[in-house]
């Protein structure tokens, strides 16, 4: 049996949100609460100009329809209101102030006119939250073994890693790249990269259709809260195998919860998984390029592929595996 990337269970009980707070759930009235980790250093941003100042630190989020500023800096830049809007959140649906961001600049991408919802700094973790909907011409790279991230225009051409990639290709649903080749359990399983969340989240079909709640080392249920301060409880649950393109991931820790998300995707009838920053983090790095619906895994030393990449590989060095 391949040994694949593992991924304990014991990270549950550490696991602090940089875009989520969670609390343990208990009989008493007020849950003992995880502090949440704030300090920008120990969390990967990206510069962003708004209108020629800045740069501002914003927290990139693959898993988010829209980019988010935080209310303390658009009323710092004096942002004029636009009318409210519908926001998809973890927890809820909900209508939020939003603000008019004149230009944003990241990398060598401008876009200007965004109707920017504008939410307290508190929840956000960071100065805002940079969307897919400025990321659908760019390339996100989280090189987690040099500590830094990138955004650059997809018609670059990309950096080679040191050590061996696996390709997976997406389809766009709603903006988010969606990996269909993909099982848990040797189950079909709908994955979403999202670097938003540090914690990865299943929607309750996958849960009926692939494992029973178990016992870990963990809390067996916690409270989330998302970026507009809902508030929502998951069950944890553990991932024996789960297989995404040509790379396995073993004893895969996630938190079960009926979220909009899923709902907004249309996945809530099966079972799907948003692959968070808890995941992300195993590998040496994680490319994603929204134009070309592309993701690659730079595996670690000890990460070991499918037998199906190894015979892709037999002749060319990368496995890409091509989802219509």
């Amino acid at each position: 049996m391949s040994r694949g990337i593992c991924v304990r269970s014991g990270l549950l009980a550490a696991v602090v949100a940089g875009l989520a707070h969670v609390a343990l759930a208990s009989t008493d009235p007020a849950p003992q609460q995880i502090v949440t980790r704030t300090d920008l250093n120990d969390r990967m941003t990206v510069g962003v100009r708004i209108d020629g100042r800045g740069p501002f630190p914003f927290v990139v989020d693959t898993g988010a329809e829209r980019t988010v500023i935080s209310t303390e800096l658009a009323a710092q830049l004096q942002l004029a209101s636009a009318p409210a809007a519908r926001l998809v959140s973890l927890s809820e649906v909900s209508t939020v102030p939003t603000v008019m961001i004149p230009k944003l600049a990241v990398s060598d991408a401008v876009v200007e006119a965004i109707s920017a919802p504008a939410l307290a700094r508190d929840y956000l973790g960071a100065a805002g939250i940079l969307g897919i909907d400025t990321l659908q011409k760019q390339r996100v790279v989280f090189d987690f073994k040099r500590g830094r991230m990138t955004v650059s225009p997809s018609a670059e051409r990309e950096e080679r890693g040191d050590g061996e990639e696996i390709v997976v290709r997406a389809r766009s649903r709603f903006g988010r790249l969606v990996l269909a080749d993909a099982a848990a359990e040797s189950q079909k399983v709908h994955v979403i990269i999202d670097s938003g969340a540090q914690l990865s989240v299943g929607n309750p079909a996958l849960l009926r259709r692939l494992i029973a709640s178990r016992r870990g080392r963990g809390p067996d249920v916690i409270e989330i809260k998302s970026v507009t301060g809902g508030m929502m409880t998951a069950k944890i649950a553990m991932l024996r195998k789960v297989r995404i393109g040509g790379v396995t991931l073993e004893n895969m820790p996630v938190a079960i919860t009926d979220s909009e998300v899923f709902r907004r995707l249309g996945l809530q009838q099966r079972p799907a998984l948003l692959l968070g920053m808890d995941v992300l983090r195993n590998f040496d790095r994680v490319s994603i390029d929204f134009a070309n619906r592309r993701v690659r895994f730079l595996l670690p030393g000890e990460a070991l592929r499918t037998g199906s990449a190894q015979r892709a590989e037999a002749s060319e060095r990368k496995a890409v595996t091509d989802v219509s």
